[in-house]
């Protein structure tokens, strides 16, 4: 969520100065929609959970009796390259275990198809994201874009999903969700204010002819920092009456998406073997503080109180995943950035920094260096490194 915080933030002054047309929708409709010729499968987070188990029975975890293995991938803009680091070097040790539930957020949401999918997408996931494609994503949306829906035009990272997430890989995703896997991905649903999570494997199993493009338009919305990107309208039904849904960026409503309490049902529930819980988490951003002497100006510091916000939100989610898995007897791991590393907001994606964080997960996890079994956030100051 470090992309362009500071353009960003500079066009809050024209904030409700210009209007576009409004879609006619009423909360009751937003309260009530679905996405029609699909069945559940979406929820919102923090759905109460009788309701939840009771509507979305399908999406429960169905894969062997044996220990389970979730993954999260947090949110972080260039610094993926960490995460992508993080997998690609948990492939080189063998010791990288198959998922039951694969979770993502913001650009997790770009990573977490790979992931799911295996170490033999490691490669596309290195080039995609350290050999300097991702640059194309930043094209300016004209000198009046601010007045617009975003500041950067969405056909770059558009095009970037479209050909990423091809028929081939809904297929193989669609086939590991009928194997009983699960691949979750979170947006922002700017109406209602509410987190929704999807159950990416069975858009893909659903059958249905458009379900490349939702599934593309749910990852591009997932990854649509507001302001920088235009949120991606969505395409609903409530009481047989049709109207569109604005979502933006998950990382608005969590920078991390813990598996909702139906997978939890699965995965905690008796069985005849003793099963271990293994829950991975990988945050694609520095939980440490970084020191940054910030101008005492209006811009460089809302952007600077943002960065810090979001910061603390992964430290609380983390807090609290930590102490459900306590409760729980499962097993908790945490990958993060630990060490600080210059990174320029006037260039959000460059090809340096985000090969630097690449090597740093590589080299942490084949070294045995990268998890941590406890969210501890150091306070001490550290010197930036160079790349």
């Amino acid at each position: 969520m470090r992309t362009l915080i500071l353009l960003l933030f500079a066009t809050l002054f024209l904030f409700g100065c210009t209007h576009t047309p409004e879609r006619a929708l009423n909360a009751l409709e937003a309260d009530n929609a679905s996405i029609a010729g699909y069945g559940e499968i979406r929820a919102y987070r923090y759905s109460p959970r009788n309701e939840v188990l009771a509507s979305h029975r399908d999406w429960m975890v169905k894969t062997h009796p044996n220990d389970k293995n979730i993954l999260m991938i947090s949110g972080g803009g260039a610094s993926g390259a960490f995460g992508v680091g993080v997998l690609a070097g948990w492939s080189a040790t063998n010791t990288r275990p198959r998922f039951d539930v694969v979770t993502g957020v913001s650009t997790g949401a770009l990573i977490a198809p790979y992931a799911f999918l295996g170490s033999a997408y490691d490669k596309t996931l290195v080039h995609l994201f350290t050999s300097g494609v991702a640059q194309e994503l930043v094209a300016i949306n004209g000198p009046f874009g601010v007045l617009g829906s975003s500041l950067l035009k969405p056909e770059p990272l558009k095009k970037h999903v479209e050909r990423s997430i091809t028929p081939t890989i809904l297929n193989q995703i669609a086939a590991e969700h009928r194997n009983g896997r699960r691949l979750l991905v979170l947006t922002t649903n700017l109406d209602t204010q509410r987190g929704v999570i999807w159950n990416m494997g069975a858009i893909a199993a659903s059958g249905n002819p458009d379900a490349l493009k939702l599934f593309r338009d749910v990852i591009v919305a997932s990854a649509s920092v507001p302001g920088v990107f235009p949120p991606v309208m969505i395409q609903a039904t409530s009481n047989g009456r049709q109207f569109q849904e604005l979502h933006s960026d998950g990382g608005s409503t969590s920078q991390i998406l813990t598996p909702p309490l139906l997978v939890e049902n699965a995965l905690f529930s008796k069985t005849p073997v003793q099963q271990k819980v293994n829950l991975y988490v990988i945050v694609n951003n520095a939980l440490i503080p970084e020191f940054n002497v910030t101008p005492n100006r209006t811009v460089p510091s809302l952007g600077r109180a943002y960065a810090t916000f979001l910061k603390s939100q992964a430290q609380s989610e983390l807090t609290a995943l930590y102490n459900h898995a306590r409760r729980t007897g499962a097993n908790f791991n945490l990958a993060s950035i630990d060490v600080q590393i210059p990174y320029s907001m006037l260039n959000p994606l460059d090809r340096n920094y985000m090969q630097a964080v690449y090597r740093l997960g590589y080299e942490q996890t084949t070294s045995g260096a990268l998890w941590k079994d406890t969210p501890i956030f150091p306070l001490k100051l550290l010197q930036p490194v160079s790349q």
